[in-house]
């Protein structure tokens, strides 16, 4: 008797244990029996894996969740004051409880279907009849997918049920294991994937390849404070990777420079007009409001008109200032009726809707020129910008960052990341001074690349040793101080988005996110709730 399936990753959604699947004789279908035999049939489900933990076109199930991360810091305003915020309200105002979740309820749930679908591969991939390269290139790719899920899963949540073998439903009765355990499989899982994939080629097309597990190894040991192991991974990959910095930053972002010197991995996209292979970011994010009366065209086909989520705040604004950063400032941030950085002659007034907008200002980031705008016959879901997952910059600061805990060379790696943006080499600091320098450069350098939010929990501040959100957010936060008192002309004047933005944090409980009720429940309260909550 054969259990059909429709599709392999549809099936793994459901349930890894054949024994769940109605049965029904057939002929001819593919089933877990008889996939994983062929090359192709092993590319198609690992591509699919990638896929699911990238998502750039699938913008509620992770696009969302993850820009909302960056509203709940000190970089980001919800931003679109003109619709309902619902689903980004509760973690971005830390109003957030188990029962009122918002889009943080999705991502918990696809990362573990991605990673029941990883496991089910790897188990049937180790017994296929490929080659030993073969296996390896695509158990690799699918380790390391499986990883990303645990980190970011552990990130956001902590400790959370950890599992490795393909699990049906009579086998829901997994408790959370520790933040501990956790890192300690996603470590196993990369340096298995590094090894696995040491000798794949390393390419330029998005796939996974061994550099992008030791750099995801030099994060996850930064995170824990592993310095010594922090600086191992990072100069690996700095001093033998493939890799340079881009000579200009804007490039990093550019629709036409995919796949840079600079990428270790980034969600792929495309413009195939006959496909939904698009990034939505550009249009989750992009500046809401927009008419073609404010193009010097006066064409529609200049207009993309995005959603509006995710502005950034004056605060990181000045955080460029403080710098004269002018380079990074106008890559990262466009106010309204400024020119487009890079794209000033088409673009010279960027203007969209002040009603719409919280802060006056849009991530150039995720910006879409107007010469790729006018290329597009259909623009949502069609957007060509891949997004940077892991860069060479993010390897210097992390160095940079365990060489100041373990006494070594700090200013060295975060002076050439400012000699790229034209900025003069700090000199002669060092201490909590330099400590905060190297924070301010993460922040200055990766803002709206995922990891700000991760960073500020993380961070200690070197007078008190908390977390460096503590001092941000809360009633007596810098930065809620800062915008109660601020004068800025666009935030000040849409209180449609309150301005007592991170008033609520609380540290006893805030520095993870509640694990969603649902997932209690389901668990028969096996599963643990975080502490506050």
């Amino acid at each position: 008797m054969k259990k059909i399936i429709v599709s392999i990753i549809a099936f793994s959604l459901f349930s890894a244990s054949c024994s769940d699947f109605i049965e029904k004789e057939q002929r001819g279908t593919q089933t877990l029996e008889n996939y994983f035999q062929t090359v192709q049939e092993c590319e198609n489900y690992t591509n699919e894996l990638t896929k699911r933990l990238l998502l750039p076109n699938d913008w509620w199930t992770l696009v969302a969740p993850r820009v909302t991360n960056e509203m709940s810091t000190d970089d980001a305003w919800m931003g679109n004051t003109g619709q309902d915020s619902g689903a980004h309200r509760p973690a971005s105002q830390y109003l957030i409880t188990p029962d009122n979740m918002g889009d943080m309820n999705s991502i918990y749930t696809a990362h573990y279907y991605t990673i029941q679908s990883a496991n089910i591969g790897l188990e049937r991939m180790a017994s296929s009849p490929l080659t030993d390269a073969q296996k390896n290139q695509y158990m690799g790719e699918s380790l390391f997918v499986r990883a990303y899920c645990y980190y970011e899963l552990v990130n956001l949540f902590g400790g959370v049920p950890l599992y490795t073998k393909s699990l049906g439903t009579g086998d829901l009765t997994l408790e959370r294991s520790s933040a501990a355990d956790v890192y300690a499989q996603i470590e196993t899982d990369l340096k298995d994937s590094a090894a696995k994939l040491e000798s794949a080629p390393v390419n330029k097309d998005g796939r996974i390849n061994k550099w992008a597990a030791y750099a995801l190894l030099a994060r996850v040991s930064l995170f824990q404070e592993k310095w010594a192991e922090a600086k191992t991974y990072s100069n690996k990959v700095i001093t033998e990777g493939p890799f340079a910095l881009e000579a200009d930053f804007l490039n990093i972002w550019n629709v036409n420079n995919h796949n840079g010197i600079e990428s270790i991995l980034e969600a792929q996209s495309s413009s195939v007009q006959n496909r939904d292979l698009g990034s939505a970011l550009p249009t989750l994010a992009g500046a809401r409001g927009e008419d073609k009366k404010n193009f010097p065209s006066n064409d529609a086909a200049d207009v993309l008109d995005g959603w509006g989520w995710c502005m950034p705040t004056s605060d990181l604004e000045n955080a460029y200032l403080s710098e004269n950063d002018v380079i990074r400032r106008r890559s990262t941030i466009t106010k309204w009726g400024e020119a487009a950085y890079g794209d000033e002659v088409l673009n010279p007034t960027h203007k969209f809707s002040l009603n719409d907008n919280k802060s006056g200002r849009i991530c150039r980031k995720y910006y879409i020129p107007i010469a790729t705008r006018r290329s597009l016959d259909k623009k949502d879901g069609h957007l060509p910008l891949n997004i940077p997952l892991i860069r060479l910059a993010e390897m210097y600061l992390t160095r940079a960052e365990a060489n100041y805990h373990l006494g070594g060379d700090a200013l060295t790696d975060i002076n050439v990341i400012r000699a790229r943006v034209k900025l003069d080499p700090k000199t002669g600091i060092s201490g909590p001074t330099l400590l905060k320098q190297i924070y301010k450069e993460r922040r200055l350098e990766l803002a709206f690349e995922g990891l700000r939010l991760f960073d500020i929990r993380r961070e200690k501040d070197p007078t008190t040793g908390r977390p460096v959100i503590e001092s941000l957010m809360g009633p007596n936060g810098t930065f809620v101080k800062y915008n109660l008192s601020s004068t800025d002309p666009y935030e000040t004047t849409n209180l449609r988005e309150p301005q007592d933005k991170g008033i609520n944090f609380d540290p006893s409980k805030h520095l993870l996110w509640p694990i969603p009720q649902l997932e209690i429940d389901l668990s028969g309260n096996l599963i643990k709730q975080n502490p506050g909550y």
